[in-house]
């Protein structure tokens, strides 16, 4: 089968390599369709190998089972499924309690095995998945449904954890409506009466947050903060979700959630909030709110998230690429040229 393999540092490629076998509990899945995160960006930039072995990278993974495990039940050959990304014990406590994806047996780094982070991903014809990873979609569309898989259930989990400050009258503050955050504006539109303030550079990217929902768009800059304040009467957004993560978009939660409120860090890309233990005034960290580092989801939340896909309130703004074509998807990726998700087709 062909696969899109890390080679090396900063090396992808398309490789001929033998399709996987499976073991007892397994299904191998032929694959529709696979995202492209910005997870994946780093992995490509990582300066050390991830193991010696090309590994086929990929974690956003739609497709039909092709062949069953012995020891599976209740899976069927031609079943259409995407893969939940978290591939923890399934027996420990935070497992059996749902929270799946801060599994025991990841140790503090609370991250099971993900496809594509490790073990080989879904950017190929065909991957080996644990079977209690699939997950039904009936009759979705794979290009729709394979960013269901991290897109959506990243920002279902951040949202549902941040649900109790989604009153009505309430403001929410998304930044960054790029792959995640203009799933999270449909989120936010499907699951509350929140107004909803999407923050972005471009006019294109507020163009988008608005057709997804948005009530208020707002360039990204110096002010954005205090434009933010202005409009909630000088109280701040009761939840701020920053898809973003770099030093101005934390610093800029930081400045305009409520007290009481929630910032939910998501994006990845090493921002330092500048939270401190002062006393609470001005610009700086207000009393009562809360800060929560976001990882994934639980399988719950991706059920959901498929829930809202099928019932039409929830679609994936795609970019589709032949798998041939990867590394210009990357590419435009990183050029920031991908107005929504850009989806592999093998």
């Amino acid at each position: 089968m062909r696969a899109l393999q890390l080679t090396d540092p900063g090396v992808i490629e398309i490789r001929d390599v033998p399709v996987p076998e499976i073991g007892p509990s397994d299904l191998l899945i032929r694959v529709g369709a696979a995202g492209i995160c910005h997870s994946d960006l780093h992995l490509l930039h990582f300066p050390v190998k991830m193991r010696e072995e090309p590994l086929t990278i990929g974690h956003e993974i739609a497709g039909t089972i092709e062949a069953v495990g012995s020891e599976v039940d209740g899976r069927q050959v031609g079943e259409r499924g995407i893969v939940y990304l978290c591939w923890s014990c399934g027996v420990c406590r935070e497992c059996i309690s749902g929270n799946e994806n801060v599994c025991l047996a990841a140790g503090r780094t609370a991250m099971p095995p993900c496809p594509g982070l490790g073990p080989d991903g879904g950017m190929a014809e065909y991957v080996r998945i644990p079977a209690r990873s699939f997950v039904p979609i009936g009759d979705l569309d794979f290009l729709q449904a394979a960013p269901m898989a991290d897109a959506a259930l990243t920002s279902y989990h951040a949202i549902r954890g941040a649900k109790e400050h989604l009153r009505p009258g309430s403001t929410a503050v998304v930044i960054g409506v790029g792959g995640l955050g203009h799933v999270a504006v449909q989120i936010l539109r499907a699951l509350s009466a929140t107004r909803i303030v999407a923050v972005d550079l471009g006019q294109d990217q507020l163009d988008l947050a608005k057709r997804c929902g948005a009530d208020v768009t707002l360039e990204s800059g110096p002010d954005t903060a205090r434009q933010i304040l202005e409009l909630t009467g000088g109280r701040g957004a009761e939840a701020v979700f920053d898809f973003v993560g770099v030093d101005p978009t934390a610093q800029m939660a930081v400045e305009s959630v409520a007290p009481n409120g929630a910032y939910r860090m998501v994006g990845l890309g090493g921002g330092v909030p500048g939270v401190t233990a002062d006393p609470a005034g001005g610009p700086g960290w207000p009393w009562g709110a809360s800060v929560r580092k976001s990882y994934g989801g639980t399988r719950s939340d991706l059920v959901d998230s498929i829930a809202l896909a099928q019932s039409g309130r929830l679609t994936v703004e795609v970019d589709r690429f032949d798998l041939a074509d990867a590394r210009a998807a990357f590419d435009r990726l990183e050029a920031g040229k991908i107005r929504g998700r850009a989806v592999l087709v093998p």
